[in-house]
């Protein structure tokens, strides 16, 4: 294996970076930006940046990023911002989204209240798309457990004018135009929690990714169920049969298998450990046709631990390497796509998230 595996792990007190030739052997960096709740982080290959959300109680969140794996930081000179007549303030930047390979300094971010920025100079000002929080259904849009955060940006690659964006507690919204229009893409979803079982929108999406492969595949981990679509959102098929609950956070997809994904769940919204408190990632191979259990290596017995939206994640190698981090500050993670896992970190703060990349 060339290239160097790097993983970072934002946390509530900092990001962490893990670096690996082989992925057995880590050498661990940070904590940057410390004390700071980092709920993302992420690597732009096209020019080498790390990009983290920060968030600090006392002064609010910003985006920073860094051009030499952590060696110094910048801050945005223009963070996402509310006018001032929209009476909405900013609450947390959730995600961070690179573009199209194409699209030379373009990146998004996703923020509670729920909104979606933009920027076209490389994450240093970020301008709000307003024709989202102009959707005509917001007035109807309520919040998740965790604020009404719009944390799931989907770039479509294989097309260059679609996304999609994941919003707790309001659905999948669709773009076919680069953002300009939005509609509703939740029918087949289920909210349990609604009088109407399955409304045009008000679900709970959890998290939302796109496959890799020739004929990409949606999927989103929901409070109520995983779900898959193969028409860009127009339609969901529920899979979540075979797996102990239909409730969990992370989600994960093979880099090149479109029906290869993974998830981890939990036994539900009021008690959020994994069910019968062993700790286990499910991988369907068959678009959650069938679903394995893959456990060895992990905790058997007494885990009471969770795993938020964004933690966990995949690399781009062959075989797959697949890593989760939990919110008692654990992180494991395996090279052969979910068989055998080993543990890659412990006692660290509670893990907000994981992202991995390949670098020289």
């Amino acid at each position: 294996m060339s290239a160097k595996v790097l993983l970072l792990v934002g946390t509530k007190k900092g990001l962490f970076l893990f670096t690996s030739p082989d992925r057995r052997r880590w050498t661990a960096s940070g904590p940057f930006q410390p004390g700071r709740e980092v709920n993302h982080a992420v690597f732009d290959s096209r020019t080498g940046r790390i990009f983290a959300t920060a968030k600090d109680s006392w002064f609010g969140c910003e985006v920073v990023s860094s051009p030499d794996l952590g060696g110094h930081w910048e801050s945005a000179t223009l963070n996402p911002k509310f006018a001032e007549s929209s009476g909405l303030k900013l609450e947390r930047i959730w995600h961070i989204e690179p573009g199209r390979a194409a699209e030379k300094g373009v990146l998004y971010a996703g923020v509670a209240p729920a909104a979606l920025f933009r920027s076209e100079d490389n994450g240093q000002t970020w301008g709000e798309v307003t024709t989202l929080t102009a959707h005509p259904t917001r007035d109807k849009w309520h919040p998740g457990a965790g604020g009404l955060c719009l944390h799931s940006i989907v770039v479509d690659h294989s097309h260059s004018t679609r996304m999609f964006t994941g919003i707790s507690a309001v659905g999948v919204f669709r773009s076919e135009d680069g953002g300009q229009v939005w509609e509703t893409a939740n029918r087949g979803t289920r909210a349990e929690f609604q009088p109407d079982k399955y409304p045009e929108f008000g679900q709970c999406v959890h998290k939302l990714l796109l496959s890799g492969g020739a004929n990409p595949v949606l999927y989103q981990q929901n409070h109520c169920g995983v779900y898959r679509s193969a028409n860009g959102g127009r339609a969901w098929n529920e899979i979540t049969a075979g797996l102990p609950s239909d409730f969990g956070f992370p989600l994960a997809l093979h880099p090149r298998e479109s029906e290869t994904l993974y998830v981890l769940p939990l036994q539900g919204a009021e008690f959020r450990c994994p069910p019968g408190r062993k700790l286990r990632v499910f991988r369907s191979r068959d678009s959650g046709k069938r679903w394995t259990a893959l456990s060895k290596g992990l905790p058997a017995d007494d885990f009471y631990g969770g795993v938020y939206r964004e933690g966990m994640a995949s690399d781009t190698l062959d075989p797959a390497g697949i890593y989760f981090g939990t919110n008692n500050g654990k992180v494991f993670n395996s090279d052969d796509e979910g068989e055998s896992w080993r543990m890659l970190a412990d006692n660290l703060p509670p893990v907000f998230s994981v992202s991995a990349a390949e670098i020289q």
